[in-house]
């Protein structure tokens, strides 16, 4: 089985080098530097991790960031994301980091991909696509707790997955492929090529919450 986690990440690199470090992202107030350093100090800096999930501890991950930044040049930084996480961490751990990168990386890439104005959706592989189902699956329920609605994830074929029992305010229907749920769900819905179905007023209201970590 190919590890999409890593052929984001190389993508990503890739594009990082074409783009530099000044590029816009669809991470408020990131740069393409700022996200160089973000993937960087979440793999190698484990002090700054906790601070990335936890909000009290976030002005730590900052300050880390920021260390980073100021010792390392933008170009040093992604070679160091390019290279993947080092042997004392669980991102290298067999498996493990493999689930826990499949939709950070694929994500980021396409927060860098889709910041301009035109982008073009990418055809991906069934298996990646197959991967990205079974993770958004598992990931949606944490990530759109704050719909006020119910929400069910729909791919094109019919296949169903509940993120979100109805609530007094009904369901909504997300369809799109597995890695437009992904973006959805992940907070990215104005760029996720889905199609909502639902009481009109609560569909206005999930295309701008904030969903994510």
């Amino acid at each position: 089985m190919t590890d999409y986690s890593r052929v984001e990440r190389i993508a990503l690199c890739d594009l990082f080098d074409e783009v530099g470090p000044d590029r816009p992202t669809l991470c408020e107030g990131w740069t393409t530097w700022d996200l160089a350093i973000h993937l960087h100090v979440r793999e190698a800096d484990p002090l700054a991790g906790p601070g990335i999930m936890i909000p009290a501890l976030s002005d730590t991950t900052e300050k880390r960031m920021a260390r980073a930044k100021a010792k390392y040049s933008f170009t040093e930084i992604v070679d160091k994301v390019r290279r993947g996480p080092g042997p004392f961490t669980i991102y290298s751990i067999p498996g493990l980091g493999h689930n826990l990168n499949t939709t950070e990386y694929f994500v980021h890439h396409e927060d860098v991909r889709r910041a301009g104005p035109e982008f073009e959706v990418r055809q991906l592989p069934a298996e990646q696509q197959e991967g990205l189902w079974k993770q958004v699956r598992l990931a949606a329920k944490g990530m759109t707790r704050k719909a006020p609605s119910g929400l069910v994830l729909r791919l094109p074929d019919g296949t169903e997955s509940v993120a979100k029992k109805s609530t007094d305010q009904g369901s909504v229907t997300v369809t799109g492929e597995p890695a437009e749920l992904v973006l959805f769900c992940f907070g990215r819905q104005a760029v996720a090529k889905v199609e909502l179905a639902g009481d009109p007023e609560t569909v206005e209201r999930l295309k701008t919450m904030s969903f994510g970590v």
